[in-house]
């Protein structure tokens, strides 16, 4: 099984919003195969405790534009780590510290990234900050 195709709009959308505030490392997984709750995991690091809850509030704009509400957010208000859950998408945005600490990426390393700087890039955007962060 893999990811669905309204699970990559929204992650388009949402790495679109996320590189839009200068959301850094992104990096997307297939977790559709071990969850039964979500296709996509979005992984995102923030400079600074303002910019992930910019890069958060971005990011429910852009996919609440792209049709779809976000069904729970939790942590936004620290700007240390908001999780922000959109059904077939689960966005994390990180302080940079804490995304180190949780290391999501090593506990999902068996799944398969899906590569983000050619969804960003799609929309004309710069994708500086995602090139190369879909391994």
């Amino acid at each position: 099984m893999t990811a669905s195709d309204h699970a990559h709009r929204l992650l388009a959308a949402a790495a679109r919003a996320a590189d839009a505030k200068g959301g850094e490392d992104l990096v997307a997984l297939d977790v559709s195969e071990p969850l039964p709750f979500t296709d996509v995991f979005l992984l995102v690091s923030g400079n600074s405790e303002r910019n992930v809850v910019a890069i958060a509030d971005a990011v429910v704009e852009s996919v609440r534009d792209a049709g779809n509400d976000v069904l729970r957010r939790e942590g936004r208000d620290a700007g240390r780590w908001a999780l922000l859950d959109f059904g077939d998408l689960v966005v994390h945005v990180f302080h940079r510290e804490e995304r180190m600490y949780y290391g999501l990426e090593r506990l999902w390393r068996d799944c398969p990234p899906i590569p983000v700087a050619p969804l960003i890039e799609r929309d004309g955007s710069a994708a500086s900050s995602a090139t190369g962060s879909s391994s």
